[in-house]
């Protein structure tokens, strides 16, 4: 073949081509083959990711704050929590035992966990151990309110929890992110309260909605303490309980002569 046949192949075949080009740009792409990509994240799983986020902050959280706490047929009382540099922390419950009539502390550090009275005109302070460092306050003397502070920022942590989280409304006087939390059905013992939980972005608990009553944050947080001493010396003696203390016993029935 010469120059000239050789050239006229070439202008069909650019020609041809094209052509098939042209075709395929009127039709609309094909769909891309399936992947393993992980899906599109639901609302509930969202919820969950965010609420494990402000857990993660709050255990690096340290402040000194004081949060305002109602309940039903109370008067407001102000819960003061420290949570100091060096692990050490304290949480005074006003009203936290004797069925609300004695103020408590519940405080821990390394030496274990403890339950303290605070000081009154009728009796100095004392703090009783009630746990070791590592484990749990009695349900007999747990006022319930510390958890939040506590061992159930662990549990919003934990993405394996049994729990069903969602993004809750702000309660009036709250700020932040808030969540709804309830325990599934699966869980035998509810690892935490059910209730509404709401965070600011650096992990401060700014309410917390639950059996207990209604926590308010109440002002902006001070800075930490490098540690936070027990409120008075370590005695012997039984932890005071949260129940009210037995009433005196009904005086027998008589009869009339």
């Amino acid at each position: 073949m010469d120059a000239r046949g050789r050239t006229a192949v070439a202008v069909v075949s650019t020609a041809l081509l094209g052509a098939v080009t042209g075709c395929g740009a009127d039709r609309p792409p094909e769909a891309a083959p399936p992947t393993s990509a992980a899906p599109v994240p639901t609302t509930p799983t969202e919820a969950r990711a965010r609420l494990a986020a402000a857990a993660a902050a709050a255990k690096d959280r340290e402040m000194v704050a004081f949060y305002t706490w109602r309940t039903p047929n109370r008067p407001d009382r102000m819960v003061a929590v420290t949570l100091a540099t060096d692990g050490t922390w304290r949480i005074d419950v006003p009203g936290g035992a004797l069925g609300g009539t004695a103020d408590i502390a519940i405080a821990g550090s390394r030496n274990g966990l403890f339950q303290c009275t605070l000081p009154t005109a009728a009796a100095p302070p004392g703090c009783v151990k009630v746990a070791a460092a590592d484990g749990t306050v009695p349900a007999a003397v747990d006022p319930r309110v510390p958890h939040v502070f506590l061992d159930w920022r662990d549990v919003f942590l934990d993405r394996r929890a049994p729990l069903n989280v969602t993004a809750a409304a702000v309660p009036p006087g709250a700020s932040g992110s808030c969540f709804s939390v309830e325990p599934t059905a699966a869980s035998l013992a509810a690892p935490v309260d059910p209730g509404t939980y709401c965070y600011a972005a650096d992990g401060t608990l700014t309410a917390a909605i639950a059996g207990f009553g209604t926590l308010l944050l109440a002002g902006p947080p001070d800075a930490a303490p490098p540690t936070v001493p027990l409120p008075g010396p370590v005695v012997p003696g039984p932890p005071l309980r949260t129940s009210p203390p037995p009433g005196p016993s009904p005086a027998p029935a008589t009869s009339r002569p």
